[in-house]
């Protein structure tokens, strides 16, 4: 295993959960147009689940007056390490929203959540019910499972040291500009290059939630089914070189940016040594060459709306 600072007690990315002004467009977008199935809803929330995840949900929609992200979720293996972890953090001085317990969330469970060190809503949990889910068939170009969540912060260098050293994540790689600095750093809580990852911005939001699909063949189309559907597309499709995977980056409604990708790299954590990636080269940007210029509109799109939920818990 690689050398951390804490013990790992985080396994995996569970959901991205948004507070949003419009629930009604962007529950047709993610059910209609992104290929999610809407498997439970309650008074101005609706739970989006992956057809090939076994997670209750991947993507919660919240009515909201304030465009936000309301939490980000990640599992653990235990109760006891959900226990560990919220020991850890309130021993050193983090803010917890609430108390281990009961999750009231569909899948139930065991879990609590927490403020990081810029304000967004953290929640981790342990035992929840695995959805009965299903293997997407060959040519289906729908969402397998969320790969990975990705925040813009103002302070990149402390988030990144509190996700290391209080959760436990590694650092896979950086993104790198010659004259900008360090630019996005990509984290994992497991072998896949990233669950979750960082990016340099003037305000903390979200950067983007990115979605599995089967293969090259189901992103492609899924990629193709989406600009038919005249969804704006920002950036795409190619293929990074960190991560090595695919990449089609579209709008919803709400002006959140959403991303199809496929072939992550798995690493192997003994041998693995974090590189940094110059993106004003052009193959880091895209190794196959054909995605539109990463310019300063599709940087401007990505820095999103100023996160209005920062240190003010989701009331669910």
């Amino acid at each position: 295993m690689p050398d951390l600072a804490v013990p790992r007690l985080i396994t995996h990315v569970r959901h991205v959960d948004l507070g949003v002004p419009d629930l009604a467009a962007q529950r047709e977008f993610y059910k209609g147009q992104w290929g999610l199935t809407e498997v439970a809803t309650d008074s101005g929330l609706s739970f989006l689940a992956a057809e090939g995840s076994p997670e209750q949900y991947v993507v919660r929609l919240r009515q909201s007056a304030d465009k936000r992200i309301d939490l980000i979720a990640f599992g653990a293996a235990t109760p006891a390490d959900v226990d560990a972890l919220a020991d850890r953090l309130a021993r050193d001085g983090v803010t917890l929203v609430s108390e281990p317990g009961t999750v009231a969330t569909p899948g139930g469970g065991y879990g609590f959540r927490f403020f990081d060190n810029e304000g967004r809503t953290i929640e981790i949990s342990a035992d929840v019910a695995k959805r009965a889910h299903r293997k997407v068939e060959e040519g289906e170009s729908i969402p397998v499972r969320l790969s990975h969540v990705v925040v813009n912060s103002a302070d990149p260098e402390g988030t990144v040291a509190f996700y290391e050293r209080h959760l436990g994540f590694a650092l896979s790689d950086i993104l790198t500009h010659p004259h900008m600095g360090h630019m996005m750093w990509f984290l994992r809580c497991n072998p896949w290059h990233h669950s979750f990852a960082i990016a340099r911005c003037p305000h903390p939001s979200l950067h983007h939630a990115s979605f599995e699909l089967r293969g090259i063949d189901e992103y492609m189309r899924g990629t193709g089914r989406l600009l038919r559907a005249g969804v704006e597309k920002i950036w795409g499709p190619g293929r990074h070189k960190a991560g090595n995977n695919t990449f089609s980056y579209f709008l919803d409604p709400q002006g959140n940016t959403v991303e199809y990708t496929t072939e992550l790299e798995r690493l192997d954590e003994d041998t693995w040594h974090p590189g940094l990636h110059d993106f004003t080269d052009p193959e880091v940007s895209d190794q196959w060459g054909t995605a539109n210029r990463m310019d300063e509109f599709v940087a401007r799109k990505s820095f999103n709306d100023p996160d209005k939920g920062l240190f003010l818990a989701p009331p669910v």
